[in-house]
């Protein structure tokens, strides 16, 4: 089995990483294979909601996002990474992530999510949230650990002393992959949940109006 994990953080070794290399080390351990993916330093831009993706099969700008499809594809699961701007995600993470959910149209029912935050203090919990929306709203369930998914520093280096942070990234780790195993399993057995067409309801409709 196979975890994406995206590094949403502009430096390539800063607490994020370290974040990420104990969760790395606990899928190994775990015999789960990782890809870490560091896109936080790259340029991306926003979607302009073209929608051109929809005739493409990918998004119209051919940058790291167009990199990670194939990739998000293959695996059974998916984390994203953060470090804490104003109680938000990085601006770079959430424009790869954007179009990333939005320009593929691959089944995302069942593979397993989680999002992992880093903060010099105050902030986790909003960005936590706000990185758990792409799985909701994609048939995505979501890994938890023992605590809220995130690690605290400032420093570069400073999140090796977060102890109660790092153990919640091993819980995470094991957790997501007793998730992804038991829900390759299910799939076996009973195959994956019924779907139901699309209905999308605006809140203004065309049919009531004169």
């Amino acid at each position: 089995m196979k975890v994406l994990i995206i590094n949403g953080s502009p430096r390539a070794n800063g607490n994020t990483s370290i974040a990420i290399n104990e969760l790395v080390k606990t899928f190994s351990a775990e015999e789960i294979e990782t890809d870490v993916c560091h896109i936080g330093n790259k340029d991306i831009r926003g979607c302009i909601a073209c929608r051109k993706c929809s005739e493409l099969g990918h998004c119209v700008f051919n940058d790291a996002v167009n990199e990670l499809a194939p990739k998000f594809e293959e695996a059974d699961g998916l984390i994203v990474a953060s470090p804490v701007y104003y109680a938000s995600a990085n601006a770079t993470l959430i424009a790869c992530l954007d179009r990333l959910f939005f320009s593929t149209h691959f089944d995302k029912t069942m593979k397993v999510g989680a999002s992992i935050v880093v903060a010099r203090r105050g902030g986790c919990s909003s960005t936590f949230d706000e990185l758990n929306k792409y799985f909701t709203i994609t048939g995505m369930p979501i890994a938890s650990s023992r605590y809220w998914n995130s690690v605290h520093g400032r420093e570069s280096g400073e999140a090796a002393y977060d102890a109660e942070g790092l153990m919640n990234m091993r819980i995470l780790a094991r957790n997501m992959t007793f998730l992804m195993k038991s829900i390759a399993l299910g799939k076996e057995k009973y195959g994956l949940p019924e779907g139901e067409p699309w209905q999308p309801t605006n809140f203004i409709r065309d049919d009531l109006i004169d």
